[in-house]
């Protein structure tokens, strides 16, 4: 159980990581707010509480027993970059090359460039399959670390997805955890009116995977929620329902934001807002 001071500590990293956000995607003029920004709590809490990751990358002595992060969802890349800078992986200043040619911050996170980007995501569907295959490695060497897939909801309509949800039951990996941000926007609308996902949780049921649901910006509810998945008994889902958008009242709920440049006037908006949830 998180104590008040830590689910306070908890608030003011996210609301950081959602301002480096919105600066991010302004200062590009281009970038996706929208579903960064939903993700924002969740983050704070894997990063902060839930996830053995360390600051120094690969100088820590416990550097092959740290646990996995994908980001499957890669257009949320000022998300994980913010997140990164925060825990010292590079200086904060260099968040403002997002999308800049010549910088390390690419518009989708690219293996290599940044310290803590464990692979190059960005086309959707394929983040779930690379967990699986990084899960089994770690079994095969009796390796405790576990593996955390981030997925968009939108990105399940990719058949690939699927495959990954079987081969991961076949092969009882239980050390690997996807949490699905299930925000029910994607960038053509609405996801029932795209692709439908719902029942969710009956569908990841039947594909033998224990399946949790947790409202995404309860901090109390991520991390019982992360803990409890850490300790299944087979591949376990966590079904994030989160607002896209959350934080900023003209981006909440609006397909629109998903891939979207605060204006100036929107940033200055923006900004207040989140300072003004602490």
């Amino acid at each position: 159980m998180l104590t008040e001071l830590e689910i306070n500590e908890l608030k003011k990293f996210a609301c950081e990581t959602r301002k480096n956000i919105v600066k991010m995607v302004h200062n590009a003029k281009s970038g996706h707010p929208g579903g960064s920004l939903s993700a924002a709590d969740i983050m704070a809490v894997l990063y902060n509480k839930s996830l053995n990751i360390p600051n120094e990358w690969d100088k820590s002595a416990d550097f092959e027993n740290r646990d996995r992060f994908i980001l499957s969802k890669g257009h949320a890349s000022p998300l994980l970059y913010s997140v990164l800078a925060q825990h010292g992986m590079f200086p904060q200043e260099d968040l403002m090359g997002f999308r800049k040619f010549g910088t390390k911050l690419q518009g989708h996170p690219a293996k290599g460039y940044v310290p803590g980007v464990e692979t190059s995501t960005g086309s959707l569907g394929q983040g779930l399959s690379i967990g699986c295959g990084m899960a089994l490695g770690l079994k095969l060497k009796n390796n405790p670390a576990h593996v955390v897939v981030y997925t968009g909801d939108g990105e399940l309509q990719e058949g690939s997805c699927w495959e990954a949800f079987m081969q991961a039951a076949h092969r009882d990996l239980d050390n690997l955890i996807v949490i699905i941000d299930r925000n029910r926007l994607q960038i053509d609308g609405c996801t029932e009116n795209v692709m439908a996902l719902d029942n969710l949780h009956d569908k990841l049921k039947a594909f033998n995977w224990n399946v949790l649901e947790i409202d995404g910006h309860d901090f109390e509810e991520i991390y019982e929620g992360v803990e409890k998945a850490k300790q299944s008994d087979r591949p376990c889902a966590i079904i994030a329902h989160t607002t896209k958008g959350k934080g900023c009242s003209f981006m909440e709920n609006q397909a629109g934001w998903h891939g979207k440049a605060p204006s100036d006037e929107q940033l200055e908006e923006a900004i207040k807002e989140f300072e003004g949830a602490l």
